[in-house]
């Protein structure tokens, strides 16, 4: 026997609020517009495509839904005045809106390229240009200098071009802990992207707590070895991502990174124990 409409939604449901808060800036709207979505399921099961995984089902209409409304083809301000909460959402809002959508898809959501070409009814390659859509609108925002932990000169070569697609300005590619601290201290980035094993033996992860001590700045650790950072036993980063890596992940996550670390007044410090 198949599953009903209702037992598919369900397990989405909290995960779809979050996106629905995220992309609306409210709770109140935010849920309303999910209401909407569940409602036009019940008027219409076949709305609900299954042919397609659920969750990307559940999104995909939803986005129809919100997309039905011309309003939400415009992008908003920032405006003087604004609590730090309100220019959070409002640079969320100032993307165009399927930039908005892919970027909020990919980098809160975690949807794959593949998924997200559902949801969105676009191709893959589409998508991965409105993902580099999104990066290179918050670079505008948030322009940021970048310095690289990476002892493979190939992949560094790889994540500075994608550094640089979106937007942003690499100030070094260090290839030891050692080498990491002295580029820090006299490039001061603004986001560090490290890998775990270094050249010389020397850990990514060291490299990294060396920088967070004089200063404040988001990480992101890009690593074959993701089971030496996901323990469970100490401090772990807030953005991960694992080799061979995806780019259009990879840009996604560096656009998040900067985002909420802005929105958030740079207060997070991903200090990772040994």
């Amino acid at each position: 026997m198949s599953e009903t409409i209702a037992d598919l939604v369900a397990p989405q449901l909290p995960y779809l609020r979050r996106f629905a808060r995220a992309l609306t800036g409210s709770q109140e709207q935010g849920d309303a517009y999910v209401v909407a979505t569940l409602e036009t399921f019940v008027a219409d099961p076949r709305t609900f495509n299954r042919d397609i995984p659920p969750r990307a089902a559940v999104y995909k209409t939803f986005l129809n839904v919100w997309n039905a409304i011309p309003l939400n083809h415009k992008a908003d301000s920032i405006m003087a005045g604004d609590t730090l909460e309100q220019t959070a959402q409002r640079r969320i809002e100032t993307l165009t809106p399927l930039p908005r959508q892919a970027f909020l898809l990919a980098a809160v959501e975690d949807f794959s390229t593949s998924d997200m070409a559902l949801v969105l009814d676009r191709s893959e390659a589409e998508v991965r240009r409105l993902v580099d859509a999104a990066g290179r609108e918050i670079a505008e925002q948030i322009a940021a200098r970048v310095l690289i932990i990476e002892d493979e000169p190939l992949i560094a070569m790889d994540i500075e071009n994608l550094v640089g697609e979106i937007g942003h300005e690499v100030v070094g590619i260090a290839t030891t802990r050692e080498e990491a601290a002295s580029m820090a201290e006299k490039t001061s980035p603004g986001l560090v992207l490290a890998d775990v094993q270094l050249a010389d033996g020397s850990s990514g992860i060291d490299a990294v707590n060396d920088i967070l001590k004089s200063i404040n700045v988001p990480v992101i650790f890009i690593t074959a070895y993701p089971e030496r950072l996901l323990t469970g036993e100490r401090a772990e980063p807030t953005f991960l991502v694992t080799k061979p890596f995806k780019p259009e992940m990879v840009k996604a996550i560096i656009s998040q990174a900067l985002f909420f670390d802005v929105c958030a007044g740079g207060g997070s410090k991903p200090v990772i124990a040994n």
